[in-house]
């Protein structure tokens, strides 16, 4: 008995949280003229307003309130909402096993790096799910390091349903594998698949495609398709988020703050006051840095603190360049490959050993990290790096002159992401 009104006291406060949102929310918005992400915003909380107290008396009405809040969250970025989510998908699943909620559940887990818990939800969906589950099971191959089994994954739906979504996938491990092409084909395709009712779709995918060419340090054309992206969608924090970080490589700094102080007005995230933070030591503002690295630090450290584990890679980062702190560093680095063994997280770890002082182990773990063809530039110069402290200088040349070829503006600001 005490289990289930500690159970029903929860889920009251949860649903009073919800509803002081939807109040609250109207009000909180800027007074300015609406932009596509305030209408978005408006009618979500009007279909959850009409959803009511009662919605989880029915598997419909729950389904539709958990995936109405999923929507809100991702809009807001905020991980009390995200928490929100979870707590009214796992009280709708209680009561009805819905094969639509535990992909949701799954697809929050996934968000959240909990890639065991998000297989344990997909489980027992199995072929019901279709390509939704086969999509997010390539998801999580790829975040486990078993990328040619992503890869095949994607392959397969994209020959029996190329969806956007698919598509846009493919676009990304495409651009990984050096096929710039080839992904230029698939995003373009992925668009071509939506709706004018589907404009915050498109504004993403413009915004990868976009990022796509960031990254190579071809700015005009990245900034052709970040234009294109507030022109489908305004309003949108992820938008200003990549345009901030395209204005400070062009050394625009100014209005990249500017950008920056938008996008965390929408979605006040701990790794987007460390990107400001990075701009304004860019910009030789040490006392500003400081500020917004100790928000980014605090905003890491009490996201650990709830057990969640998105931020480690960040906080090895973080105390690998920011903060020099070499053995926190590792520590950081070593839990999140221990959770997601992949080329991305045995990078941060090599990078973390190297600011340790670890060089032979440093030496090996960039070594792995490089194998394949899914590279990036953050590893060429962590690697050139390392193979030059090594004193293998034929080796840090090699991959230096990778790097230059694949990205000339390196040096350039750039986000850690």
């Amino acid at each position: 008995m005490a289990g289930r009104l500690h159970a029903r006291s929860a889920l009251i406060v949860v649903l009073v949280a919800v509803v002081t949102v939807l109040w609250l929310g109207p009000r909180l918005r800027s007074a300015a003229r609406p932009t596509d992400f305030d209408r978005e915003m408006a009618r979500i909380d009007d279909d959850l307003a009409a959803l009511g107290p009662h919605a989880l008396e029915s598997p419909d009405t729950a389904t539709r309130l958990a995936f109405r809040l999923y929507h809100r969250a991702t809009l807001t970025a905020r991980a009390d909402d995200f928490a929100t989510v979870q707590t009214i998908a796992d009280r709708a699943l209680d009561r009805w096993p819905i094969a639509d909620i535990r992909l949701l559940r799954a697809t929050v887990d996934l968000r959240f790096h909990r890639l065991e818990d998000a297989r344990r939800n997909l489980d027992p969906i199995g072929d019901a799910g279709g390509d939704d589950v086969q999509l997010l099971l390539a998801d999580i191959a790829l975040q486990s390091g078993a990328a040619a089994e992503a890869r095949r994954r994607v392959d397969a739906v994209v020959a029996r349903h190329p969806t956007w979504d698919a598509r846009s996938r493919l676009a990304w491990m495409l651009a990984r594998d050096g096929d710039i092409e080839g992904a230029d084909r698939q995003y373009a395709e992925a668009e071509a698949d939506l709706t004018a009712k589907e404009m915050r779709a498109c504004a993403w995918v413009e915004l990868q495609w976009g990022q796509m060419y960031f990254a190579r340090g071809r700015y005009e054309l990245a900034r052709g398709h970040y234009d294109r992206a507030r022109r489908a969608y305004s309003g949108y924090w992820l938008h200003d988020e990549y345009e901030a970080e395209l204005l400070g490589a062009v050394r625009d700094f100014d209005h990249a703050v500017a950008r920056y102080q938008d996008a965390i007005a929408r979605a006040p995230r701990p790794d987007l006051f460390q990107q400001l933070g990075d701009l304004y030591l860019a910009m030789g503002r040490p006392a500003q840095a400081r500020e917004w690295h100790d928000r980014a630090l605090s905003g890491y450290l009490a996201s650990v603190k709830r057990g969640e584990v998105q931020f480690l890679h960040h906080l090895a980062a973080f105390y690998s360049d920011v903060r020099p702190d070499g053995a926190e560093a590792v520590r950081w680095a070593q839990q999140d490959r221990q959770l997601r063994p992949n080329h991305v997280s045995e990078d941060t770890l090599a990078w973390a050993l190297y600011r340790n002082g670890q060089l032979a182990a440093a030496l090996e773990a960039s070594s792995r990290a490089l194998e394949g063809r899914d590279v990036d530039a953050h590893m060429l110069f962590h690697g050139a790096t390392i193979n030059d402290a090594a004193g293998r200088q034929d080796e840090a040349g090699r991959l230096r002159g990778r790097l230059l070829s694949m990205n000339p503006r390196y040096e350039d600001f750039h986000a850690h992401r």
